[in-house]
């Protein structure tokens, strides 16, 4: 769903209430999105999710599972290199579960503004799985040690301790978040159209490059060829899924 005023286009994650990815949802976002960088005039994009529950709490677990991943995996990353790629910035507004891919996506954008009641966390691991894109992205936005921590633990963080480590632009009270965002927005929108474009183009390449893409196909097919042919990536996946806590064999 893509909502339009003036400048800017927000596309909604419309699936509440935790805004789960499941493949039919990361392809309208893919299309929203499109449809969102091509509209006349547009020089801003926010994704937000539907509802105060949760920007997304992820992508469907059943998606993981061996017989749905690698679609998923191509899906899920054509999405975020949509973002990655952008022809103008795209701001993040999380409130509530910010988990799993719903991070992924998160930290992709260019800015996050966030209310006080937003949790960040990569829980992946808990099921037997890691986040491919967060292994590539998160070590090259917040120091090594946390984001090993992150995505090792699969701990959450509150949203003042992500804003701490630089994961997050701003954050407020959910009363305060809508008047944050338009003033964030403001000040981005009072520059040059070009200028911003081209700026953002300079910094996304000086950061992440062709060093990303080479990183994000390695992490992709440690995903695919390696953890999904262990005993623990099939044990978390059918355990989540059965409601029972993992008994990990270390296989």
């Amino acid at each position: 769903m893509v909502e339009h005023q003036g400048a800017i286009a927000s596309v909604v994650i419309n699936r509440p209430p935790l805004n789960i990815l499941d493949l039919d949802t990361i392809r309208e976002l893919n299309s929203s999105l499109a449809a969102a960088f091509q509209g006349e005039g547009v020089r801003l994009v926010e994704i937000r999710g539907a509802g105060e529950k949760a920007f997304s709490a992820g992508v469907d677990v059943r998606d993981h599972l061996p017989d749905r991943a690698p679609e998923m995996l191509r899906e899920f990353h054509s999405l975020i290199r949509a973002v990655l790629y952008a022809p103008c910035p795209v701001l993040a507004v999380v409130q509530g579960h910010c988990l799993g891919g719903g991070m992924e996506l998160a930290i992709s954008c260019d800015f996050i503004v966030a209310s006080d009641d937003a949790r960040f966390g990569q829980p992946e691991v808990k099921v037997g799985a890691f986040p491919p894109v967060a292994a590539v992205l998160l070590p090259r936005l917040i120091p090594e040690k946390k984001a090993l921590e992150m995505i090792l633990t699969g701990e959450p963080i509150a949203a003042e301790h992500a804003e701490r480590l630089g994961l997050v632009n701003r954050v407020v009270s959910s009363a305060e978040l809508e008047n944050e965002v338009e003033g964030f927005s403001g000040l981005l929108l009072a520059q040059s159209a070009q200028v911003t474009m081209l700026a953002r183009k300079a910094a996304r390449l000086a950061r992440h490059g062709g060093a990303l893409e080479s990183a994000l196909r390695e992490s992709e097919r440690i995903y695919l060829e390696q953890l999904l042919s262990t005993e623990d990536a099939s044990e978390g996946l059918r355990a989540f899924l059965e409601k029972r806590p993992p008994v990990w064999t270390n296989k």
